[in-house]
């Protein structure tokens, strides 16, 4: 048995294989969902409901969906330029954390802004402590061949034990009464809600009109070719004149930067302060959602909102049923399983001759 190159890839196969790998998915957590003893419709039920059966369910979909969709779009921009980056996760803390620096500690600096200078100020910090965070690792692989996945994965655990640092220290909120959290943003910082007595922000606009200019670039503009021919194959690009490097720099900084700038919405949309549990696995996900929507920028909204929709149903659900909220892991790790081997059969077909 070998893989063969395909000489034709077919569109209709393109558009299939992501809602192949999503059947492959349902059935598989449907295996789990048996073995836990409960009813597989009354379970799959239940997690739709929870996520999108209300206003308020919704709400709460659309707000874990925000950091969703910004870490999803860096890894789609990343990944359409073969830059592996997995240190989303890192770039969202160092990001929040940079933002809590900006937003949160000026007042003992003697440093004084007005509140909209200063949110401009916060988020640019946000982005250009996330881009500055993959840079090394693009240029390593680009100058030196160093494989991304391993500096930037490393990345991850570096900064979280940077965070806990400073959350020990420095920026450690006197009043949190020895609880390890950052001090919080001005009030005036702080995201205006979309939906009163939710938790829903602007925040949400700020991840769909990124989603929406990065599809923009992506395909009108001479930087996105650059990207597309760069992850289509570095070598063939160069001979035609592209400049790779830059190319790589550039995807670096964009997409450390929107990664950064999901720690900074996070911040100022929904906690306010900075602590070590924030992210679930934003980082981590984003990767699973920018596989599911194929790399493309409009397809990391609706696939952000279903995978969203999954994490917070999982917990109502649990609740009726008995299975624990586990299973939502689950559905996201085996989605990202399927959709690769999904991807693959697109290219290549088995020869079992």
């Amino acid at each position: 048995m070998r893989l063969e190159k395909r000489t034709h890839n077919s569109t209709v196969a393109m558009l299939l294989a992501p809602l192949g790998a999503v059947a492959f998915t349902l059935v598989v957590s449907a295996l789990l969902v048996l073995w836990a003893g409960a009813p597989v419709g009354q379970t799959y039920g239940l997690l739709l409901k929870g996520g999108f059966g209300s206003v308020f369910a919704l709400s709460e979909t659309l707000t874990r969906a925000i950091p969703l969709m910004l870490t999803g779009l860096a890894a789609a921009v990343a990944f359409k330029a073969r830059l592996f980056n997995i240190g989303a996760e890192g770039q969202l803390y160092v990001g929040a954390l940079a933002a809590v620096a900006v937003g949160g500690l000026h007042g003992g600096t003697g440093f004084e802004a007005p509140p909209a200078v200063l949110f401009v100020l916060m988020m640019l910090a946000a982005a250009l402590a996330g881009a500055l965070l993959l840079l090394g690792p693009a240029l390593m692989k680009a100058k030196l061949g160093v494989d991304e996945v391993v500096t930037t994965l490393l990345l991850n655990f570096i900064v979280l034990l940077l965070v806990s640092l400073m959350l020990d220290g420095p920026m450690k909120d006197p009043a949190a009464m020895g609880w390890p959290q950052s001090v919080a943003l001005l009030g005036e910082l702080e995201l205006s809600k979309l939906i009163e007595q939710t938790r829903v922000h602007t925040g949400l606009l700020w991840s769909c009109t990124l989603a929406l200019c990065l599809w923009a670039l992506m395909k009108y503009t001479v930087l996105g070719f650059d990207i597309r021919a760069v992850g289509a194959n570095a070598r063939a690009a160069a001979f035609c004149g592209v400049p790779v490097t830059r190319t790589v720099v550039l995807v670096a900084l964009l997409s450390g930067g929107l990664a950064g700038l999901a720690g900074a919405i996070e911040v100022a949309g929904r906690t306010s302060y900075l602590t070590l549990d924030m992210s679930p696995g934003y980082g981590y996900s984003g990767i699973v959602i920018a596989m599911l929507a194929g790399l493309h920028p409009l397809g990391v909204m609706v696939a952000s909102i279903g995978v969203a929709g999954i994490l917070v149903g999982a917990d109502s659900m649990s609740r009726i049923v008995g299975v624990p909220t586990y299973i939502a892991d689950v559905i996201v790790a085996t989605s990202l399983i399927s959709v690769l081997v999904a991807t693959l059969l697109t290219q290549y077909r088995v020869n079992l001759k």
